[in-house]
């Protein structure tokens, strides 16, 4: 019998995105393809310093225990091979031993793997394949290389939190901000208080993660938040959205346009998602932090 991801929380994720690779990319970037190999052969038994996603995915891959094997991390890089050596291991340095499947592409473009990998989240640096990968409709964000790394205080919880408009939920509401101000987004939320949210493109990743949730018989728990811009009344119709997909978030803050991140500091998250560039800057100053490329703020 072949083996088969069905039934697992499946994250791709690039090399850069799980470890520190700056140094070697710089040369990357170069056009010195020969340079960049040749110092990934050199540095093959260095292990790779810890990057941004690191906590989160080695926090999920806590999920494993014994037979109970929910989730997969697949390393999905634009890296040759060669280069694929190192990051594998890094990977087994690092403690990442269910780490065993990789798609290394040598510069091709390598989103369109996601599909048979029934991914629910990508992870990477490069800005073009998270934008083609939302395009095919898998949850996907590019990691912001200069955050703040996870703390390391909640051990046994995998923490993550989300924006709402255009993340969790459309940018249909986002879109009359834009448009027409405040008032009216206010009073149209108000009117459509009953009325849920059309999905957005990272709702397939909440509900898989609710499913991990309720399904683990690990000693890891999963902890999550709705962190928005929105404020009452506007928040009703999250809440209800929410309701509606009969999925629970832990934490709900409807910030009313403060800052983030300092809310972001205090919950501690592994990860968090937004769609505007300018929360996601700010955000990575305090924690790891993703920009999904998706709605109307990135037209």
């Amino acid at each position: 019998m072949s083996a088969t991801l069905e039934n697992k929380l499946v994250v791709a994720i690039s090399s850069r995105a799980l470890f520190n690779f700056e140094e070697e990319n710089r040369i990357f970037e170069q056009g010195d393809d020969r340079a960049y190999v040749d110092l990934q052969l050199k540095r093959l038994d260095v292990p790779a310093p810890p990057g941004v996603a690191f906590s989160l995915v080695r926090k999920l891959l806590a999920f494993n225990e014994g037979d109970e094997q929910k989730v997969e991390v697949v390393i999905l890089s634009r890296n040759d091979p060669i280069s694929g050596m190192r990051v594998f291991r890094s990977c087994k340095s690092h403690g990442l031993f269910n780490m065993q499947r990789g798609v290394f592409t040598n510069g091709r473009d390598p989103f369109s793997y996601l599909k048979p990998l029934g991914a629910h989240l990508f992870l990477s640096a490069n800005a073009a394949d998270v934008r083609q990968a939302l395009q095919l409709g898998f949850p996907a964000a590019r990691v912001l290389t200069e955050s703040a790394r996870a703390q390391d205080s909640n051990p046994n919880e995998v923490r993550i939190a989300f924006d709402g408009d255009a993340v969790l939920f459309s940018d249909e509401a986002e879109r009359i901000f834009q448009a027409e101000g405040l008032d009216a987004f206010q009073r149209h939320e108000s009117e459509h208080a009953t009325q849920p949210l059309p999905d957005g493109p990272f709702k397939p990743l909440l509900a898989a993660l609710h499913r991990l949730q309720r399904d683990t018989q690990s000693g890891m728990r999963l902890r999550t938040a709705l962190v928005t811009a929105r404020s009452a009344p506007a928040h009703e119709r999250a809440i209800r959205t929410l309701m509606d997909w009969n999925i629970s978030v832990d934490e709900a803050m409807f910030l009313g346009g403060l800052a983030k991140g300092e809310f972001l500091r205090e919950f501690e998250p592994d990860f968090f998602f937004d769609d505007q560039t300018g929360h996601v800057n700010a955000a990575a100053r305090h924690v790891p932090a993703g920009h999904v490329s998706s709605g109307i703020a990135n037209l």
